[in-house]
């Protein structure tokens, strides 16, 4: 009886360390898009009044978890009764992403003016404020639902060939620590001005400690988010060129004599723009149509 039951024990502490490993694995897999979660959520919540970051970010945060329910349950539907289907899912994600990258960088050369929207703009009723602040976390929620779905598939794809109560260990391990995890960063990072603000305040020395610190902080948010986009943005082109190389035979024998890794981004910059070019043709042809 003893026996039986260390045996079954040690059955489970076996599985466990082998969900541990295949979550790290999988963790180093989806890393590239939970860098621009990070960064596209830390500039979604951030531009509210101080009082408002927090509550905006925790109705965010409540979003995110709603979407992971609703895609888990799909993927692994999905896994059980078309496995084949994860890989094209799969792919699909990765043209996505390599598009999302390459638009990116075309926006860095040819930006397109934007609209001021801050909610801290005076003249602005309460009402009003409710109003675009409700868009903007709906705007926020939609976005995130799409990158959970990217995340939660790629995840999958690390583990398909698994039993399924691995898969949903494993994905569920890396659907947490992608709302958890990141959205409780994007709460330290939203918060980072206003920590500054009150070291300076209780500051009593132009030169002490607390007043340098609290203007590096407050100087470092806008930069902490423009360094986040900018490395989120090389680790989607590295991810999806990952995909396409691992998934498509054409790709996996694609410039053999560099470093799989500036193989990968190459590919995922190349496809990215290719589909970039193609949904900027369709788009002008569609003007083009509409006007006539």
């Amino acid at each position: 009886m003893a026996s039986g039951i260390f045996a079954i024990l040690d059955d489970v502490a076996a599985l466990l360390d082998d969900v541990a490993m295949m979550s790290k694995v999988a963790a180093k897999k989806t890393a590239g898009i939970l860098g621009d979660d990070l960064a596209v959520n830390a500039e979604k919540a951030s531009g509210f009044a101080s009082t408002r970051e927090i509550p905006v970010l925790w109705a965010i945060t409540k979003g995110s978890l709603l979407n992971k329910l609703i895609i888990l349950p799909l993927a692994f539907l999905m896994s059980a009764f078309l496995p084949w289907a994860v890989t094209i899912v799969l792919v699909l994600g990765g043209l996505y992403l390599a598009y999302e990258g390459a638009e990116k960088i075309y926006e860095f050369f040819f930006p397109h003016p934007k609209a001021d929207e801050s909610l801290v703009a005076e003249g602005l009723t309460e009402s009003e404020i409710l109003a675009i602040e409700k868009e903007r976390v709906k705007s926020a929620i939609v976005t995130d639902f799409i990158l959970s779905l990217e995340i939660v598939i790629i995840a999958l794809g690390t583990v398909v060939t698994q039993p399924i109560g691995t898969q949903i260990m494993v994905v569920c391990v890396i659907a947490l620590l992608a709302t958890v995890g990141v959205y409780g960063i994007v709460a330290l990072i939203v918060r980072m001005d206003e920590a500054g603000f009150k070291l300076i305040k209780r500051s009593k020395s132009e030169k002490s400690f607390s007043r340098i610190l609290g203007n590096i902080l407050v100087q470092a948010l806008p930069k902490v988010i423009k360094s986040l986009s900018v490395i989120g943005t090389i680790a989607l082109l590295l991810v999806s060129g990952g995909i396409f190389v691992h998934n498509i035979d054409f790709f996996h024998h694609f410039l053999p004599q560099l470093p799989s890794m500036l193989t990968e981004f190459i590919v995922g910059l190349i496809v990215g723009f290719l589909c970039l070019m193609i949904v900027m043709g369709v788009k002008k042809t569609w003007s083009l149509i509409k006007k006539k």
